[in-house]
């Protein structure tokens, strides 16, 4: 009697467990949506791989400390050439773009920003540290200058082109992280447009020394893009960044991956 008591207990106990509830953390699991992320691997300071073969910088640890806030998301990053982000947006295959993404007209037609700005960029004329011809923008005249296609300096500088009589030669740079630089160093360019912490970068990891001249060009609030569809993600990615802005995150994040405040306008 007791062997059936003790049988009976056991296959009573295996189908409690059996026909209980999952986990709450299980459910949890379930209800995680996974974001993919578009970045680059190639802009300084912003998304970039470093010594270690780690994809970091700015864009990439305000992305990861969103993710902290967004228990609802898990984001996760896919690598690829700035050129093909917002190709790739489009398809689809990607869910938003973390590289430094600027508003205009053409973009917010096809996709959707967020509201809150999460960095500035301030986009400066820069030159090789040896050239004293290049002071301002004014200077361009008859030189060259060569700019990432699709870029808010592309952008800048092709409508300042068009304004004041078409004087400057407009390249656009090729591929690799450092093809720029070798066209300032080389002479094959007279300038580009970039900004002080991008510069400051190339500085402390290349021999191809660079420097900033004149004033701030455009100081552009800086967004995360998204398909047109997603609303709910652009509003969470909102509530994260005012979070994030509130508790000194970006600026502890912005001193660190771009040496300075970027987090706010640097226009006085």
């Amino acid at each position: 009697m007791k062997k059936i008591l003790l049988c009976f207990t056991a296959l009573t106990l295996i189908f409690l467990v059996a026909c209980a509830p999952k986990a709450a953390t299980s459910d949890k699991k379930k209800n995680v949506e996974t974001i993919i992320v578009g970045t680059g691997t190639q802009y300084p300071g912003i998304c970039f791989i470093d010594e270690n073969g780690k994809l970091t910088g700015y864009d990439i640890e305000v992305i990861r400390a969103i993710d902290k806030k967004l228990p609802q998301y898990n984001f996760e990053f896919k690598t690829m050439d700035f050129a093909n982000l917002l190709t790739s947006l489009g398809a689809n295959k990607i869910d938003m773009i973390a590289h430094n993404m600027a508003k205009n007209k053409e973009r917010e037609e096809k996709f959707l920003f967020n509201n809150e700005p999460y960095n500035y960029s301030p986009l400066y004329i820069t030159v090789a540290k040896d050239n004293n011809d290049v002071k301002s923008i004014k200077d361009l005249d008859g030189k060259k200058v060569v700019v990432s296609a699709t870029s808010n300096a592309a952008d800048y500088v092709t409508e300042y082109n068009k304004k004041n009589g078409n004087k400057i030669e407009i390249a656009y740079a090729g591929q690799g992280s450092n093809d720029t630089a070798n066209q300032l160093k080389n002479g094959r360019a007279d300038a580009t447009l970039s900004t002080p912490f991008a510069v400051k970068h190339q500085n402390d990891t290349s021999s191809i020394k660079e420097k900033v001249v004149g004033d701030i060009l455009l100081d552009t609030k800086v967004y995360f893009v998204f398909p047109k569809q997603k609303t709910d993600l652009s509003k969470a990615v909102d509530t994260a960044i005012k979070e994030l802005s509130t508790d000194g995150t970006l600026k502890k994040l912005s001193k660190r991956w771009l040496g300075d405040d970027y987090s706010k306008s640097s226009f006085k």
